[in-house]
């Protein structure tokens, strides 16, 4: 009787096999999954003459991580731009120095792009004035994001190309902010979609070259699997068939589940024309929930709250659609069949949106629908038990309180900030927190987010609500188990149990034996997508 022999086996180390599933000292993959687990004398017998053998050297292996919210595609044409989150930028000369920088290697009238800054970390705490970026860009139409993507600032020639003059009509969603009738440059929400319009538009092989960026990124964090929750927020379909020809031209290395962006857009009527639906595809490749937008950003003060912002009084945020509206477009794609993602913050905009899912269900509530609400930071008790009791599922970002948690105190006072982005209670009312980055909003290494949900401090050292912490297996569960049951990957991902994807990531650190602190400095070592190795940080692949 022949015996099967693995194709690849890890060996000499410590296999951490999923949540509830323990260790292991070595695990083998076969044919792309995983074959077998067990001691090192165990998997020694499954190793033939063409068995690659990958030695552990006493290091810890875990299922490949999934971020289950990751502009992927904007992470990797992000390098391509001016960063502004780096840790260096903390001063408005900073960031007009940058922007400076990308002027004098581009030629007059080109357009300068910019991503990150923030200005709650900035020294005098608000955002660049267009004319601090005319003084740099005289005659390059500059437009540079907040970190948070629901705001930025153009120069006068970017107003200019944009049609955006003193005394225009405020859009619906979003806010065109003028101070003594003279405009400041800034552009909220919907407000940026008037800029976006006066974008040169970027190649097809911009797109592609910039998911390809995004994967490879990805793969140095250990990531293997991640969702893109807005498919088509540059270009509409374009963005999906860069998404295709990636993975025809062997350029998409992880595992992407993709969300349409729909609401106003409009392309993804597309999806219901070429008679698409949630889960179609593979393993590589797989259509995702319909996308929708509720609200903005907490930091940026456009999150729809219940009660004003603690330094803005005036201020509760922005809905981007009214009830009739967004809950029609629910109603819509619940009855297509669709899964549901939409994005909602604050408490009010969970509010809508969850009235839109329980009104879309009536009285046949499926919890195996699994509607998403992205992010969903700010809420109430109640609307969690109502979550539980319908099967929402949060998409949350515990790194928003490493990246922002100070600024949450400083906007909306203690009491808010401190039950936000609640793992614990989520984790327990059986929710599947997911873990994800946001990226480009956050930083996509996920070990920050992993850090965060067992301590639950900020950057600055500060406590959050320690009663919603999670245990590190509990935490590498979000980022693997519960990421692909948001996807309905469960299945075949988020573990090493006989028959799951062959996806591993080595790290240099092993998080069970050293304290949060030194997890911040954790690297991948090697990724293993399919039992191949797709990343070696140490022989620079």
């Amino acid at each position: 009787m022949s015996r099967v022999h693995a194709d690849t086996v890890l060996t000499g180390g410590k296999v951490f096999l999923g949540p509830g599933l323990g260790f292991a000292e070595a695990v083998a993959i076969f044919g792309g999954r995983v074959l077998a687990s067990g001691t090192a004398a165990e998997m020694a017998e499954l190793v033939g003459p063409r068995t690659s053998r990958i030695d552990l050297a006493g290091r810890l292996a875990v299922p490949g991580l999934n971020d289950a919210h990751q502009h992927m595609m904007s992470v990797g044409m992000g390098t391509f731009e001016v960063n502004l989150k780096r840790d260096d930028i903390r001063t408005i000369d900073h960031v007009l120095a940058a922007i400076r920088d990308k002027v004098a290697q581009v030629g007059p009238g080109d357009w300068v792009f910019g991503r990150g800054y923030d200005h709650f970390n900035l020294d005098v705490k608000r955002h660049p004035l267009r004319e601090e970026l005319d003084q740099v860009a005289p005659d390059n139409p500059v437009y540079i994001k907040r970190t948070c993507g629901h705001m930025g600032v153009a120069n006068s020639k970017a107003l200019e190309l944009a049609g955006i003059r003193e005394g225009v009509a405020q859009p619906s969603g979003g806010h065109v902010e003028a101070q003594n009738g003279k405009l400041t440059g800034l552009l909220q929400e919907t407000a940026q979609n008037l800029v976006y319009r006066a974008f040169p538009a970027a190649s097809f092989d911009d797109f592609v070259s910039g998911i390809e960026a995004g994967a490879k990124l990805n793969l140095g964090y250990g990531i293997t699997s991640c969702t893109d929750p807005a498919v088509g927020l540059r270009e509409g379909f374009k963005d999906w068939q860069a998404y295709l020809a990636a993975r025809r031209q062997g350029r998409l290395p992880v595992r992407m589940y993709l969300m349409p962006l729909a609401g106003a857009t409009g392309w993804p009527e597309r999806i219901v024309d070429m008679d698409l639906m949630t889960g179609d595809g593979d393993e590589w490749l797989r259509v995702g929930s319909m996308k929708l937008f509720a609200d903005g950003s907490a930091g940026g003060k456009t999150a729809a709250m219940f009660q004003p912002y603690a330094d803005d009084t005036e201020n509760r945020g922005i809905f981007i659609y009214g009830d009739e509206e967004l809950h029609g477009m629910i109603a819509d794609y619940h009855a297509r069949g669709f899964q549901i993602a939409t994005h909602a913050i604050g408490d009010a905009a969970i509010e809508q949106v969850l009235s839109g899912y329980e009104r879309a269900m009536g009285n046949t509530i499926d919890t195996q629908r699994r509607h998403r609400i992205e992010h969903c930071g700010f809420l109430t008790q109640g609307q969690l038990d109502r979550m539980a009791a319908i099967g929402v599922l949060p998409a949350p970002q515990s790194i928003f309180l490493y990246e922002f948690g100070d600024l949450y105190v400083d906007a909306l006072g203690h009491g808010r900030p401190e039950a936000s982005y609640p793992m614990r209670r989520w984790q327990d009312a059986g929710l599947f927190p997911s873990g994800s980055s946001d990226g480009p909003v956050s930083s996509t290494n996920p070990f920050r987010g992993l850090y965060t949900m067992v301590t639950r401090k900020t950057n600055k050292g500060t406590v959050l609500g320690a009663e919603e912490a999670l245990s590190l297996e509990e935490a590498l569960g979000a980022y693997t188990v519960n990421s692909a049951y948001g996807s309905f990957e469960e299945g075949i991902k988020g573990t090493l149990a006989p028959g799951m994807l062959g996806d591993v990531a080595v790290l240099d650190t092993d998080l069970f034996t050293t304290e949060p602190a030194a997890w911040l400095a954790a690297q991948a070592d090697l990724t293993i997508v399919g039992g191949q190795v797709a990343y070696d940080r140490l022989g620079q692949n």
